[in-house]
């Protein structure tokens, strides 16, 4: 079973992971001027998400031009976080790893099991998260969420830019946030 879905408005639980480059991603401890995008994926086995994370790379300086601190995260090692942050030629994007299992299913993560080795050649960790993406106002709270059973048809990043461009421009407010007591 899930974990309980966030609400927006509402704060997110802690992150608080490793940092490819050195150093910690805490989330709140220096939060972007607007938000924090986070970038929940599978890991290094998983192509579609290096696919993903290439077009995040090349969108990161406009986020942050607007505000946004983007970060990857994965329950992957930190040897396999070098290798996607390598795969993906990150110079814009921070990776985070070592996410756990119990702080995903905070998240709201789906997660899943090993299936042996991928398209690619690579072996999938016995567990890992499914994909998350996440908008997170410097207050901690949340503001826009996805979350995913499989690597397909993700939300875009350039319409998630555009979407952030509205925002910006109409002081656009955090929708979805009626208690679920119906």
């Amino acid at each position: 079973m899930n974990a309980q879905a966030l609400m927006p408005r509402k704060p997110v639980p802690a992150l608080n992971v490793p940092l490819t480059t050195g150093g910690r991603f805490v989330l709140g401890a220096h939060p972007g001027e607007r938000f924090d995008l986070i970038v929940f994926y599978r890991g290094l086995h998983c192509p579609i998400c290096a696919k993903y994370l290439m077009e995040l790379e090349r969108l990161a300086p406009e986020f942050n031009k607007r505000g946004v601190q983007v970060i990857a995260v994965s329950s992957d090692d930190q040897e396999r976080g070098l290798a996607m942050a390598d795969k993906v030629h990150a110079t814009a994007l921070q990776f985070g790893y070592g996410l756990t299992m119990a702080s995903a299913r905070q998240w709201g993560l789906y997660i899943s099991e090993s299936r042996g080795k991928t398209s690619i050649g690579l072996e999938e960790p016995a567990l890992f998260s499914e994909p998350g993406v996440f908008l997170v106002r410097p207050d901690g709270t949340l503001y826009y969420g996805a979350v995913q059973t499989m690597p397909f048809a993700r939300p875009q990043f350039a319409d998630l830019l555009g979407a952030v461009d509205f925002v910006i421009a109409n002081d656009y407010p955090a929708r979805g946030e009626y208690p679920n007591s119906l």
